[in-house]
């Protein structure tokens, strides 16, 4: 992903682009795979881990990320490429490999419709299968 469309997912998204912001869509559009804080550290040398933290934050209030529990008691962090600042179009389902313990995101498989009772009010859903994936069941 370039940098102008770094810019405008990140104005879609209410965001101001600052040099930061940028390096850190960047950093999370190169990835096949959600990241965790710490790979992003890793990738992202120049940008302390506050400031990813908190701009990760940000992302995550304007629907810029999904933030995903991996089955593993860790957090990762996708890029959201939902075309509205306040709803997350692009949500699927994830895979958490149990012997190599990668996130994969399965695109082609929405989030199953879950009903609630009246009372509850929904902010978001995460859905995760764990197992192995394909390259860990060749082992």
């Amino acid at each position: 992903m370039g940098k102008e469309q770094c810019i405008a997912l990140l104005t879609n998204h209410g965001i101001k682009p600052t040099a930061n912001r940028i390096v850190i869509v960047k950093a999370l559009a190169a990835t096949e795979h959600p990241l965790s804080m710490k790979e992003l550290e890793y990738s992202i040398l120049s940008i302390d881990k506050s400031n990813i933290f908190r701009t990760l934050t940000l992302f995550k209030a304007h629907h810029l990320v999904h933030v995903i529990e991996d089955g593993n008691g860790g957090i990762k962090y996708e890029l959201c490429l939902s075309h509205d600042h306040e709803e997350d179009e692009d949500e699927h389902v994830h895979f958490f490999c149990e012997q190599c313990h990668k996130v994969f995101c399965l695109h082609e498989i929405p989030l199953p419709t879950v009903s609630l009772p009246a009372d509850y009010e929904p902010h978001g859903i995460n859905f995760v299968v764990k197992g192995l994936c394909p390259e860990c069941r060749k082992r």
